[in-house]
């Protein structure tokens, strides 16, 4: 008899706080380079807040990351750190033809975990270091963009026989927190409440560090994916993103279309240990 109320009472415990009408929250999984983490947790809390739409995170290695999504991880969405792996992965038709877009511009620093260090001359400074942390260039953008500034700024041997490597920017900055290396290759967006002592290094010793978003094949009809794809390209990111250190394209550099679905504005974002970038 008490059937019918019942399940009409779940139904709308069920589409959550935060919609209106006729609107459902989604779940989304996606997968995140992890120099991009903290921002990705505060747009996706703000998703949350205004749609309902829930946005759970995993962080790691582009390559790593992109490895994963080759051999059938469940990802709605990937923020890589570059633009060849969503590229990549678009070619390869396990993305979404049209929704690629550059969300972000990764800005490179050097960094000590001692407020006092001197950091003014990037050579002397890596010449007193006994350590000198960078990602790895294999798996991690910034690692590739340290590796060029390197070279590009002739200091290779001034670093010869000195370089660790974290398998990712995140594990970079804590090798440099942790004392393990008393300077770093780091992404701008790692330092942020770290305290120490930071150089902005020039935009010309590596490439331009041009992190692009995807919608995957397995996200194609998420509705909290979409959106959190079109506020990450909208005009309303950009003071987050810049308040991380990014640097972004005007309306996101879109190699397609938008993300379609739902305009995003805010998600609670769950998991995601930071590793990779």
């Amino acid at each position: 008899m008490h059937l019918l109320p019942r399940l009409a009472l779940v139904a709308v415990l069920a589409a959550g706080p935060g919609l209106d009408g006729g609107a459902r929250a989604d779940e989304a999984l996606i997968a995140v380079a992890s120099n991009f983490l903290p921002a990705a947790h505060a747009l996706a809390d703000r998703l949350q807040a205004e749609t309902g739409h829930h946005v759970a995170l995993s962080a790691g290695a582009t390559g790593k990351l992109a490895a994963q999504i080759a051999q059938g991880a469940p990802f709605d969405a990937f923020l890589s750190a570059d633009a060849a792996a969503p590229e990549r992965l678009e070619a390869e038709g396990l993305a979404v033809a049209g929704s690629r877009f550059t969300y972000a511009l990764g800005r490179l620093v050097l960094w000590s975990a001692d407020a006092g260090a001197d950091l003014a001359d990037p050579g002397t400074a890596l010449g007193r270091a006994r350590h000198v942390a960078i990602a790895s260039p294999s798996l991690a953008p910034y690692g590739k963009a340290a590796m060029e500034c390197i070279d590009n700024m002739g200091l290779s041997e001034t670093v010869a026989g000195k370089i660790v490597t974290g398998e990712n920017i995140g594990q970079a900055t804590a090798l440099v927190a942790s004392g393990a290396a008393e300077i770093g290759f780091v992404a701008a967006a790692s330092t942020i409440g770290q305290g120490g002592a930071t150089l902005p290094l020039p935009e010309d010793c590596h490439g331009p560090i041009r992190q692009d978003a995807v919608l995957l094949r397995h996200g194609e009809a998420n509705a909290a994916a979409k959106a959190f794809l079109d506020l990450l390209r909208s005009a309303a990111a950009r003071p987050t993103l810049a308040g991380f250190g990014y640097g972004t394209t005007e309306g996101g550099t879109a190699e397609g279309g938008t993300a379609e679905g739902g305009t995003a504005e805010g998600g609670t974002a769950e998991g995601g240990t930071a590793e990779g970038g």
